[in-house]
């Protein structure tokens, strides 16, 4: 799959407007297929599993990397490292166990046997990427200093700590797409009206009404606050046009209440689609920042995802907080801990 720079007159054209949109176009001789309906077609499953996180990590020196550089990442990358460390046959004795948990890595709460995370970085095009966001060119989320989107926790109860914990949400819908240690598949479901992504992990689900234009696209009452926001839909061209606002503030959300994302959908390729995403929020940002991911066709049937059934984390969290008080010990600093912790930074 070709990719270019879009034309130096468009790109004036985006970036006067705070942070031009990610540069991958669909190569000019593509036709997707259409549905019935003759809308370009999206259904099915797909799949952004990838060592790729949001934000270009640290050990990442850029956001676009060369063959080489690629394979020295993922010599030091933390699954490939536990792949490496687990292979071969398990031992059971004292011994052997002390040495796995000698390095205190934390997803020793998983063998990796039940990991799913993509065994490479993602490649967009031609370019290997070592992070989701493409502008900044940094590859970093432009905070505000002090400034990030989200509840306070607390160790109160269980409304106090995240939806992650409490296995009501997980955000991976987004806006933006999420993907993490597993689960990392979407399903889409086309019609003439509508647009369905069920998510494997929680089994979340957006249903984004498509409108015959954006000019014709209207949102719901700013009182009703759903997971994975407000969303409506138009289609561009080959494109599927996704504006979302009033995105509830404890799923850990990239958008306040008064933010703005933008995804775009494009079948680029038989087995691909691009997803490109811009988010808007003046009042924790310092510009727009924006991206793309690629979905790759899976094979994979997304099933229901059971999160509650024999989960004690968070009777053993609140336990282990009221313990302390008991002890007239402070709580620890507010952290998520989570099963499937998703690839931010």
């Amino acid at each position: 799959m070709k990719t270019y720079l879009l034309t130096f007159a468009a790109m004036s054209a985006i970036a006067a407007s705070g942070a031009a949109w990610a540069q991958s176009t669909p190569a000019a001789d593509y036709t997707p297929p259409r549905t019935t309906w003759g809308a370009p077609a999206l259904d099915g499953v797909w799949s952004n599993a990838s060592l790729t996180t949001l934000q270009r990590p640290a050990h990442a020196a850029k956001v676009t990397v060369t063959e080489e550089e690629h394979k020295a990442l993922l010599a030091r990358n933390q699954y490939t490292l536990m792949a490496k460390d687990e292979a071969g046959a398990s031992k059971l004795d004292k011994a052997s166990t002390d040495k796995l948990l000698s390095d205190g890595n934390a997803n020793r709460g998983y063998n990796h046997f039940w990991l799913d995370p993509g065994s490479a970085y993602a490649r967009v095009g031609n370019d290997i990427r070592t992070a989701w966001v493409t502008s900044p060119a940094d590859g970093m989320i432009p905070y505000k200093p002090g400034k990030r989107p989200g509840m306070k926790l607390s160790y109160d109860g269980p409304e106090g700590r995240p939806v992650q914990e409490r296995c009501v949400s997980y955000a991976r819908l987004g806006p933006v797409f999420g993907n993490g240690m597993y689960n990392n598949n979407l399903q889409i479901v086309q019609t003439p009206s509508h647009l369905m992504i069920n998510a494997e992990m929680i089994h979340e689900v957006r249903a984004i009404p498509i409108f015959k234009s954006a000019a014709e696209a209207k949102h719901g009452p700013k009182q009703l606050r759903n997971f994975g926001g407000d969303s409506v839909a138009w289609y561009e061209g080959n494109t599927l046009v996704v504006e979302t606002v009033n995105v509830r503030q404890d799923q850990r959300p990239h958008i306040t209440e008064t933010g703005k994302t933008i995804e775009r959908f494009t079948r680029w390729k038989d087995d691909e689609i691009l997803y490109q995403f811009r988010v808007e929020d003046d009042s924790i940002y310092s510009q727009p920042w924006s991206g793309e991911q690629v979905l790759r066709a899976s094979k994979e049937q997304v099933y229901e995802y059971a999160c509650h059934e024999g989960n004690y984390g968070m009777h053993g969290i609140l336990a282990g907080a009221r313990q302390l008080e008991h002890d007239g010990r402070e709580h620890p600093p507010e952290l998520s801990i989570f099963a499937g912790l998703d690839a931010d930074e």
